[in-house]
């Protein structure tokens, strides 16, 4: 991030606009908010609609208002590959079916986060079936990538699933009976605890701060954002919802991630319309970054070693028959683990 604003030092350290990729700070590497209103669909689980203009395989233009990414047929992300970090994917409306190459599958969306170590490798496809033949089929999620330090860069893949039901929300009311909803994704607020991340995480470890928080506010209402507990806490501040908010003060009134000072409460105020940030924080990792593609390590050697992996073994190799799977129809919510393990989610 480049320093853009110099107002007011003592709360906001910097500024940099929202662009399709966000800015992020170590621990985090990237992050993306996909909206997209996707047309009725089709009996393919694609859009009802004339593909036609569209640069298909790489459709990222938002052309009418959505994309289908990668996909030919259904849009999203067929089988691709990750080694040296994880994938934190949350799904505010829509539905993302995933499937990986060690067998594990998932249908998940409404308030559903998938948190996906790659460690040592995995290949999945995170495709986003069009169920609702009437339309519209609004698909808006985040897709965050966590690094991983080295001693964990090549632990086995592990995914796991955070139900909505299972996601805890914080509501603080302010003076004027107006209520602010925090939706703890990683973290601690309030006295309630965010479900456990996978086991390797930077985010599993008691000292290392990790908060994920999705931060709704109608307009006008106030919310005093406390100080992190970490003396080595780094917090930014995605504000992405709205028109403008109050940052002690400060008015901020273009969408933009800010660097803030984590060491003290920050009071916030919704302009006259609803506002919603996301916050990101963590104590940083501090190690080197070497990345190319899917693939991020600590240095050129890693990211060679990552390739040659891949071409040999394909990370396990893919035991789907097509390189965009998509579950059935009429599946619901569900997770299909690598050991076998079957969740159904009723909605």
């Amino acid at each position: 991030m480049n320093q853009t604003s110099t107002a007011p030092a003592k709360t906001i350290l910097e500024t940099a606009p929202l662009g399709f990729q966000w800015p992020c700070i170590d621990p985090f590497l990237f992050c993306v908010h996909h909206v997209d209103t996707y047309p009725a669909g089709n009996e393919a689980m694609g859009p009802a609609t004339s593909l036609a203009g569209r640069n298909m395989g790489q459709d990222f233009e938002g052309k009418d208002g959505w994309r289908m990414y990668h996909g030919q047929t259904v849009p999203g992300f067929p089988q691709h590959p990750h080694r040296g970090f994880e994938t934190v994917t949350i799904v505010k409306s829509g539905l993302i079916d995933h499937s990986d190459s060690l067998g594990a599958a998932a249908r998940f969306g409404s308030g559903d986060v998938q948190w996906l170590t790659a460690g040592g490798g995995i290949v999945h496809a995170e495709m986003f079936p069009l169920l609702d033949r009437a339309g519209p089929n609004t698909t808006e999620l985040f897709q965050i990538w966590l690094n991983l330090p080295a001693k964990d860069k090549m632990v086995p893949p592990h995914f796991t699933m955070l139900w909505d039901r299972s996601i805890p929300r914080v509501t603080q009311l302010d003076d004027a009976g107006l209520t602010t909803t925090i939706t703890v994704i990683a973290g601690t607020l309030g006295g309630k605890r965010a479900p456990s991340p996978p086991p390797h995480s930077w985010a599993s470890r008691a000292d290392t701060d990790v908060a994920i928080w999705c931060i709704a506010m109608p307009a006008g209402a106030k919310w005093t954002l406390p100080a992190a507990s970490g003396a080595e806490t780094v917090r930014a501040l995605h504000f992405y919802g709205g028109k403008t908010i109050a940052i002690n003060h400060h008015q901020q009134d273009a969408h933009a991630c800010m660097l803030v000072r984590s060491d003290h409460a920050i009071e916030m105020q919704a302009g006259t319309e609803p506002c919603e940030l996301l916050l990101l924080q963590a104590r940083p990792i501090a190690e080197p970054v070497a990345q190319h593609g899917p693939f991020v390590m600590n240095d050129r050697a890693g990211i060679e070693t990552a390739f040659q992996d891949y071409r040999s073994t394909q990370f396990g190799g893919w035991p789907w028959d097509r390189d965009d799977p998509v579950h059935q129809r009429d599946d619901g919510r569900f997770a299909r683990h690598a050991d076998g393990r079957i969740e159904h989610i009723k909605d």
